[in-house]
């Protein structure tokens, strides 16, 4: 059996390359840059874009299942060609926020919905994983860190269940492995709620060093952002965390459920990223 990985130099997919190959299975990875991917031996890597379905029937000869990253635009003809080209299973990266908002409510919800929509329609067999806060989210912390020890954002005492990659890629694997996932919407969390603040303080003991959170203005943070962020997502993250200051996320069974143990702690994942935020 090969699977075909999508999204395969991602936070995600880099981990469900790692599992499918720690259990045993052919993996071929889809990246626009092969050269670039700097992905396992033992990979097949080859080129291809979601976004452009022409490039599909080579990269899907002889996968029979697929772990699909979320890439709108053009879904549907990209969801025929892994039709025609016999794909048995699809597991889609999602979002919780499908969940947490009605349609036209939410700019993230609606993108994944679309997606979520778009592979049930199909008729292919489907799993959608639905991540929360991924807590490798906080790396846009790293230059802050690394150079002054501070973390400048808003919503401290926000209360996130931030889950770690690793778990939602053993999710997908297993999803894309194991019999009993076809049709099943996992929403997915860390073990507990963790505020921002407290992010910061388990990064600085990870990496040995003293760190700070400073708190500024949402508008503050809208305008450090914007440049490279589109308004839609600042304003559903904005949305995000003043909600869970008084509401924490709340934390869901799906990982133990399917993988027999407790989701990996954010602690967990700052030790495993600890050179991330290290100094030079």
């Amino acid at each position: 059996m090969t699977v075909l990985v999508t999204g395969a130099t991602g936070s995600v997919g880099r981990h469900v390359v790692d599992q499918l190959l720690q259990r045993g299975q052919r993996v071929r990875a889809m990246t626009r840059k092969p050269d670039k991917a700097g992905l396992p031996a033992g990979v097949e890597l080859v080129s291809g874009d979601l976004a452009q379905p022409e490039t599909l029937p080579a990269v899907l000869a002889g996968v029979d299942r697929v772990y699909l990253f979320p890439v709108v635009e053009n879904t549907e003809a990209s969801l025929a060609r892994m039709r025609e080209a016999g794909v048995s299973r699809v597991v889609v990266l999602s979002s919780l926020s499908v969940e947490h908002s009605a349609p036209g409510q939410s700019a993230l919800g609606d993108y994944h919905l679309a997606i979520e929509r778009a592979v049930e329609a199909s008729g292919i067999p489907w799993t959608h994983l639905r991540p929360g806060a991924f807590a490798g989210n906080t790396l846009e912390w790293a230059r802050s860190i690394r150079a002054e020890g501070v973390v400048r954002a808003p919503y401290g005492e926000a209360q996130q269940t931030p889950i770690h990659e690793a778990d939602i890629a053993a999710v997908a694997v297993a999803a894309l492995l194991d019999e009993g996932h076809a049709g099943a919407k996992y929403p997915l969390s860390g073990p507990a709620a963790i505020s921002r603040v407290a992010q910061v303080r388990a990064i600085g003991e990870a990496i040995g060093r003293d760190l700070r959170f400073e708190e500024i203005s949402p508008e503050a943070w809208r305008a450090q952002v914007s440049a490279f962020m589109p308004a839609g997502i600042i304003d559903t993250l904005l949305a995000y965390w003043a909600a869970s200051v008084e509401t924490p996320d709340p934390v869901y069974p799906d990982v133990e459920k399917v993988l027999g143990r407790p989701p990996r702690t954010f602690a967990q994942w700052a030790a495993d990223n600890a050179k991330a935020f290290a100094a030079p």
